[in-house]
């Protein structure tokens, strides 16, 4: 099987892993409205992680939906956040982006997966895009007051993608 076919159906998987956890989750993790750093350090995730089924090296991914509340903004303004600083941002301050997606029966939430070198690496990493001078001013002039929930997931040793 060739890389680009691997990665199709591993972003198909993940559109569908997402839809699932969008529609509501026991694993998630709340956070506080709007912000986007977690309340608590990350779970253990990534590399040597001591689960069955779990590839020793695998990278520490981050599945988070962010769902618009009602009255507080426009889908529209976090997309372009999105599109116009938070992507450049993250690249700036470690995190891997694996992809974006919109929920087609949900229109105002957002799903994207970032992938760290393992969950040391997302703290300090979000720590440094919280604190950037940069992300406080756009975070400020494109307000959205968002639900965050969050999902930490190891590779298992079988997949296609680490």
């Amino acid at each position: 099987m060739n890389t680009r076919l691997s990665y199709t159906r591993f972003l198909g998987f993940a559109a569908g892993l997402a839809a699932v956890l969008a529609a509501g989750s026991s694993g998630a993790r709340a956070q506080a409205p709007g912000r986007g750093a977690p309340p608590a350090p990350t779970p253990a995730c990534g590399p040597n992680v001591a689960m069955k089924n779990v590839a020793k090296d695998s990278r520490c991914f981050e599945l988070r939906t962010y769902s618009v509340r009602e009255g507080s903004g426009n889908i529209d303004v976090l997309h372009a956040r999105f599109r116009e600083h938070t992507n450049a941002l993250f690249r700036k301050h470690g995190m891997t982006i694996v992809g974006f997606w919109q929920p087609v029966t949900k229109p105002d939430q957002l799903i994207y997966i970032l992938a760290y070198k393992d969950g040391a690496a997302r703290d300090a990493a979000w720590a440094a895009f919280q604190a950037d001078p940069e992300w406080v001013k756009v975070r400020a002039a494109m307000a959205v007051n968002v639900q965050v929930d969050n999902v930490f997931m190891s590779a298992t040793d079988y997949g296609p993608v680490k």
